[in-house]
């Protein structure tokens, strides 16, 4: 999961080299979080936050398909 969400994310920024994941597990579920450039902030979130809603529901239809629930943060 992590590779789509870097492949996502990535592709969608400006500067995709400085997007930094961090993972934690916890028994309920895995928290993506990604960090990235100020500027870039806003090109992941979207136009209303269509967006990063879009990627949250690919990853959480990615998680579901394996048994996990997954979510994803965006830390600014």
């Amino acid at each position: 999961m992590e590779e789509f969400l870097r492949y996502v994310i990535g592709s969608l920024v400006e500067f995709p080299d400085e997007v930094v994941f961090t993972r934690t597990d916890t028994p309920e579920r895995t928290i993506f979080h990604v960090a990235m450039r100020r500027t870039d902030i806003p090109r992941a979130i979207g136009k209303g936050g269509h967006t990063i809603q879009a990627v949250r529901t690919l990853l959480s239809a990615a998680a579901q398909k394996r048994g996990t629930k997954a979510t994803l943060e965006v830390v600014e």
